[in-house]
């Protein structure tokens, strides 16, 4: 089968759109994202004209590819430079449309819902109290919550002002949240006091309190109740002050200024929101977007890849310390209903989401290859027990979709029912391939690479490689690159994170390497072999190994942690811990249960490990670096790994751990 863009869409009227416009006319997928690579000008000019952004930029868009892209510099990339906008305005443009904007549910079912109709007042009325607390553009407003509508009407008003956005789950301790947050010195917190999982209430009240205090300069706190508590009385003598939830977006603005300040005009790459890295090899790097560059690849993404509009319903299962809530944001963007679960995926059984999905009439359903691989051992057929009939598409993330779960979803959810598996990250806050509307889907497979991304599979010797596995890499920038890292003012992390490796590129040529190992297709689809580097990535998650050796290497008895993710067959995933100790103690289940509990309780469930193992030594390099990268590689039974013995401290070790990746049964 062709890849060819399909029935009439939204994605057909857009290409339509580009053959009128100077761009070819073809209904051949790999044509147009040629087109799209090669003259990347030529190309997010049409996005711009598509969604006609002029009606919400201060100035219409001017002529010339220089209007849309002044540098193509790696990093560095100037887009629509002169162009001011807010995020926040293309929201409000779908406000007029009836029915619900946001919709919110927890484990219980309790059900709240917010109308297009009422958004704007919300928006205006947070962004009054946050402007009465201090806040103006380029300050930080940060989040501690579950994923809950009070989120996004919190990050929308924030926004709206050209204040900065971060958020962070609350199954995080507080100091997992305040090695993320305390970095971008926030003027306000916003937290809950609570949330249901797993059936069981979990006070956030005492947590959220410390998470203040480990927040120096914290002017005031804004707290959401959480179901069947009491908000707390608006205490303005309080350390922080605390302001309830339901009075922040009561407020008013004085007399005649209507319901509030209209969104704030900002340059296209003002700070919208910082999102983090996972701190493999520190401390979680702050990743700054900016308001243009979100807007106009989350209205490529959503509007054109996933064709969601008005009149769909968008439901993406995730948490607010993960890039896919951003993403979800974009639904609104397209004047979509979004949908906001709080608690367990499984909870009560592995068919909640798929009740959700039948109730809420759910068009594009995201989630992740655990959600689906519990679903097939619970001998679920979601299909035959509920209502899908709405459903049009199911998106999946995290980590790589197995071939099963494609056949799985085929026979038991809806046959021919379109799967977008994508492959993006935080960095981008976006994409980078996945499904699109009319392209054939190939179970295990990636089926594109998405409209102005210029992936290529490379060899160690910069060779494009088709049909073999290499790493991935990006080639021309991207309006969602980051515009900076926080409290990088030489450029110096973000450089070391993305462009400096040891390919030799030509003089004054950039690639990002993004971490993964990739076959790129000659039919133009990608298969994701998993990470090239040491990132974990468990259960959809990217986590930082350096936080788990905070916690463990701080018992008394553990000398050295390594911790490793390795890919394994089938979509599997394991998570060993391996500890050197100090002389005297043995690793006893005691030890066990007790390292267990520490990284549970400082950091959250999903950073305990499989199981813990004690080690003879931990490898490292000559300059004292843990050999995560290459270890991985070994467990996970790669054949070629190369490590030169001159590079390592006790190059003996390195058997030791080949010999217990060969022992682990999956």
């Amino acid at each position: 089968m062709g890849a060819h863009i399909g029935e009439p869409s939204r994605f057909r009227s857009f290409a339509d759109h580009v053959a009128t416009h100077g761009g070819p006319a073809t209904d051949d997928y790999p044509e147009l994202w040629q087109w799209s690579v090669d003259e990347p000008a030529a190309f997010w000019r049409a996005v711009w004209e598509f969604f006609d952004l002029d009606a919400i930029a201060t100035q219409p868009l001017g002529a010339g590819p220089e209007a849309v892209c002044a540098s193509t510099e790696m990093p560095g990339a100037r887009w629509f430079p002169g162009i001011a906008l807010n995020y926040v305005d293309q929201v409000l443009r779908h406000a007029g449309q009836p029915g619900p904007a946001i919709v919110g549910l927890d484990e219980d079912g309790r059900r709240t819902e917010i109308s297009w109709a009422r958004i704007p007042e919300l928006v205006a009325a947070m962004a009054h109290t946050l402007a009465g607390c201090g806040v103006g553009a380029g300050d930080v407003v940060a989040a501690y919550l579950p994923d809950i509508p009070e989120a996004v009407i919190a990050f929308l008003g924030a926004a709206s002002l050209g204040a900065i956005w971060s958020g962070c789950g609350q199954d995080y301790a507080p100091e997992g949240a305040a090695g993320r947050l305390a970095q971008l010195r926030p003027k306000v917190l916003i937290t809950a006091d609570g949330y249901r999982y797993n059936g069981t209430a979990v006070d956030k009240r005492a947590d959220s309190a410390a998470l203040a205090t480990l927040l120096p300069g914290i002017r005031a706190r804004i707290v959401v109740g959480a179901p069947g508590a009491d908000e707390p009385a608006t205490d303005p003598t309080a350390a922080p002050p605390l302001i309830a939830y339901s009075d922040a977006v009561a407020a008013r603005a004085p007399e005649g200024q209507g319901a509030g300040p209209a969104p704030i005009p900002v340059p296209f790459d003002h700070p919208l929101w910082v999102l983090f890295s996972s701190g493999t090899t520190g401390r979680p790097k702050g990743i700054v977007h900016g308001h243009g560059g979100v807007l106009v690849e989350h209205l490529k993404a959503a509007g054109l890849h996933a064709c969601l509009q008005p009149g769909d319903v968008f439901f993406w299962q995730t948490a607010l310390s993960w890039m896919m809530w951003n993403y979800q944001l974009a639904g609104l963007l397209v004047g979509a209903e979004i949908v906001c679960y709080s608690g367990s995926p499984l909870y009560p059984d592995a068919d909640r989401l798929w009740q959700v999905l039948a109730d809420e009439g759910v068009t594009y359903f995201g989630t992740s290859p655990g959600q689906l691989q519990s679903s097939r051992k619970a001998g679920l057929v979601p299909g035959r027990d509920h209502d899908l009939s709405a459903l049009r598409a199911l998106g999946s993330t995290g980590s790589s979709l197995a071939a099963d779960l494609f056949t799985w979803v085929d026979e038991n959810v809806s046959a021919g029912l379109p799967i977008s598996s994508i492959s993006g990250g935080t960095d981008v806050v976006t994409a980078f391939a996945g499904g699109s509307v009319g392209v054939p889907v190939v179970a295990g497979e990636l089926s594109v690479r998405y409209l102005g991304v210029a992936l290529e599979s490379w060899a160690s010797d910069t060779t494009s490689l088709t049909g073999d596995v290499g790493e991935m890499v990006i080639t021309a920038p991207m309006p969602s690159m980051p515009v900076a890292f926080w409290d990088d003012a030489d450029g110096s992390r973000y450089r070391a994170a993305y462009f400096e490796h040891v390919w030799d590129v030509d003089p004054g040529r950039a690639v990002w390497r993004h971490g993964d190992w990739v076959t790129v297709t000659d039919r133009g689809s990608l298969v994701i072999h998993g990470r090239s580097d040491a990132t974990l990535n468990r259960h959809g998650i990217r986590m930082g190994s350096a936080d788990i050796y905070e916690i463990v290497e701080a018992i008394d008895a553990v000398a050295e942690a390594f911790v490793l993710g390795v890919d394994g067959p089938d979509g599997k995933y394991w998570m060993p811990l391996f500890v050197t100790l100090v002389p005297g103690h043995h690793l006893d289940d005691d030890l066990r249960t007790r390292i267990a509990a520490d990284v549970r309780q400082r950091l959250s469930p999903r950073h305990v490990p499989d199981e813990v193992i004690e080690a003879p030594g931990i490898p490292h390099t000559r300059t004292g670096k843990k050999l995560e990268v290459p270890v991985t590689a070994i467990l996970a039974g790669h054949a070629e790994v190369n490590i030169d013995p001159k590079s390592v401290d006790d190059y003996a070790l390195v058997d030791w751990y080949a010999t217990r990746g060969r022992d682990h049964r999956w």
